[in-house]
């Protein structure tokens, strides 16, 4: 597995969180998991060899070679595979938390915890990019068209400055803030703010709260040979071992025990620098 990760051009800076490639030269044995967590992000990946498989809800979403699909921001967990045992190259874009909204023109919360073609948005404006992917031989020149496209499709919406300090917030906090210090710091109530941020990000204040406090825990198993799960750091994002044994099967599917005996490469790759 090898996953390369790209410079955002400056115009998507702040909105744009990651733009990497993912390559393979087989497919990953049935033993790994597939398993994709809940991180807070909308992303867009094109697979531009082989296809891409994803199971969310008991629902399968496969993407073809060179279809651009939407995911909207989710709070259980997927499994994704390639499509057939060869080869597989996808791109993937994940926007920032605060960042999805200016470059679609939808409410996300009709995507949240679903996986659709890109077309079905924007009809030929996606197939247009798609066949421009298609038609591009090297890896590099792909990204190029994708970051022009993103480019272009920026600032959809106006920047809402509101929204995008209470995510600030809430990232800053580790998930810790308590929405009603997001009402006493921007003077709206709670009712407001979850309809902001259903439209903007598409899940509640506490909703993205609580996966960004599992990803500070699930981050550090990612990116090192952590394996205690119930570690004293744990005590710092959550009350106690009950209540994070619970957040951690909602977004894994496994106990804290269970899940640190599986393999699950695949999924520990995305948060490699």
């Amino acid at each position: 597995m090898r996953l390369t990760n790209y410079d955002i051009h400056p115009m998507l800076s702040g909105y744009v969180e990651k733009l990497w490639v993912y390559e393979t030269d087989k497919a990953l044995p049935q033993s790994d998991l597939h398993i994709i967590v809940p991180n807070g992000l909308v992303k867009v990946v094109i697979p531009f060899k082989n296809g891409l498989r994803a199971q969310m809800q008991g629902k399968e979403k496969v993407s073809s070679t060179h279809e651009i699909t939407l995911i909207g921001i989710a709070d259980i967990p997927s499994v994704v595979s390639e499509v057939k045992d060869e080869p597989s190259g996808t791109i993937g874009i994940e926007f920032s938390p605060a960042g999805a909204y200016r470059f679609f023109s939808l409410s996300l919360q009709d995507i949240t915890n679903c996986v659709l073609p890109l077309s079905d948005l924007m009809g030929k404006t996606a197939r247009a990019l798609e066949e421009q992917i298609a038609n591009t031989e090297s890896v590099q020149d792909k990204v190029v068209s994708v970051q022009r496209f993103l480019c272009s499709q920026f600032a959809i919406h106006h920047r809402d400055e509101i929204f995008e300090y209470c995510i600030g917030k809430i990232i800053g906090s580790g998930g810790r803030i308590q929405v009603a210090d997001l009402e006493r710091q921007t003077g709206y109530s709670s009712r407001w703010l979850n309809m902001k941020f259903h439209t903007r990000i598409g899940i509640s204040p506490k909703n993205l709260s609580t996966i960004v406090r599992f990803q500070e825990i699930y981050r550090s198993w990612a990116q090192t040979n952590f394996t205690n799960f119930s570690g004293a750091d744990v005590y710092s994002f959550y009350h106690d071992q009950a209540h994070f044994i619970k957040d951690f099967k909602r977004f894994t599917g496994f106990s804290p025990s269970k899940y640190q005996l599986q393999e699950n490469d695949f999924g520990k790759i995305f948060y490699k620098d």
